[in-house]
């Protein structure tokens, strides 16, 4: 049997070309991750909110729920904060505790003659399982539900007929367990929980939940993103 012996040099060139190749993989993928993070940061300065809407949902964690609408056209700002329940001075630290009542949800400032409340709904249904009670994957508690905090008796009952729609289309296995109820106050979130995704990519959760359900959201939803500049 005969053993090929690699040259010391061979070996360190190899080695060296190694190195580098994985620095560039990298360097690759952080900067795909910056431009994605760069797209799904929405300026939120001095919005013009004449003839906007509002409109309050929550899919669970505020963060995913945040950066998700913010990517669609028409969407103006994006508040995470707390809704649904009895604290009347909520705080991320409580609201977790599943005591409070409270939901994480999200406020969203639109253009209605961008997007309609209906195209709305489609990524509220769409981004998350709105079959599953009381969780999205990991997250679990009351602070987590599906939810609907409707404004006006228009979306209260565009809400109720997607909601109905969708059961009767047999598009999941198990019956939508969304709430749709009239919306409380809303108490934004600390500071820190505002556009968590955009100021923290490399955040474990943001890395590897968010990222990837932005990224899928956004083949789905193409035609109604916001136009990156």
């Amino acid at each position: 049997m005969i053993r090929t012996t690699i040259p010391i040099f061979t070996f360190l060139f190899m080695c060296c070309m190694v190195i580098i190749s994985c620095a560039q993989s990298d360097k690759k993928q952080k900067k795909n991750m910056d431009k994605a993070t760069a797209s799904a940061a929405l300026d939120e300065n001095n919005v013009n909110t004449a003839n906007t809407e509002i409109a309050t949902f929550g899919t669970g964690c505020f963060w995913c729920t945040e950066a998700v609408l913010e990517s669609l056209d028409g969407v103006k700002k994006v508040i995470s904060g707390y809704s649904g329940g009895h604290d009347p001075n909520p705080n991320y630290k409580d609201v977790c505790t599943g005591t409070t009542g409270h939901a994480e949800c999200v406020e969203v400032t639109y253009d209605p003659k961008v997007i309609s409340y209906a195209d709305l709904l489609e990524a509220f249904f769409r981004s998350h399982d709105p079959t599953s009670l009381n969780r999205q994957g990991n997250d679990v508690g009351t602070q987590y539900r599906s939810v609907i905090f409707y404004h006006n008796d228009e979306q209260k009952n565009l809400a109720e007929k997607a909601k109905a729609e969708l059961d009767k289309s047999g598009a999941y296995s198990n019956p939508i367990v969304t709430e749709i109820t009239k919306a409380p106050k809303f108490y934004p979130a600390e500071d820190y929980h505002q556009n968590y995704f955009a100021n923290n990519p490399d955040q474990g959760y943001c890395a590897f939940v968010i990222a990837p359900k932005l990224d899928k959201f956004k083949k789905v939803f193409k035609e109604k993103l916001r136009k990156q500049i």
